[in-house]
Formats: structure tokens, sequence, C-alpha cells
């Protein structure tokens, strides 16, 4: 099982995450971008992203591996390359 490891920072517009992922002896490392208003919508009454980004690198580790997730992007962008995360994040 992966160690998934969530750092999240305000920005401008919302946060700045840098996640780490270590599996099997190996280690990736992501940038991920969260807007305020996403976490409104993903995450109603989070002050911070930390958990939503979490839960997040988990469901896509369920279908990828590490080191197939992006190096960097915009959160919501999950939901183009597999439709059923919000609804999976809503059963988390």
């Amino acid at each position: 099982m992966a160690d998934v490891e969530v750092r999240c920072d305000p920005d401008g517009s919302g946060w700045s995450c840098r996640v780490r992922v270590a599996e099997a002896g190996t280690v990736t490392e992501h940038q991920v971008t969260v807007r305020a208003a996403d976490l409104a919508r993903l995450d109603p009454g989070a002050a911070t992203p930390d958990a939503l980004v979490g839960r997040s690198f988990r469901f896509l580790l369920e279908r990828e591996p590490k080191e197939s997730i992006l190096g960097a992007f915009d959160l919501t962008v999950i939901g183009r390359y597999f439709p059923a995360w919000e609804a999976a994040l809503r059963q988390r």
C-alpha cells in the first residue's frame, strides 16, 4: 500500500499542494492546484484541501501506478480522466 503525504499552502486563488507518494521503495512527487471554489464544492466545510487531495490520490492509486499520475495538474483534471471521481469522493 502506498504512503501518501500531502502538504497544501495557500496561494492567490486557492492552494498549491505538494504530494509525495512512496511505494515499493520508490517515490514520486506531484504538484496539485486546488481552487477555493472547487474545495467548497467537493469537500464542503473543509478549511484546507489536504484531506481532499489525499482521498483523490488514493482514488487514483486504485486505478493506476503512481508513475502514471501527472507531475503537475489542477485537481479537477482528475474528472476528465476518471468521470466517476467526484461520485467516489462523496462515498469516501
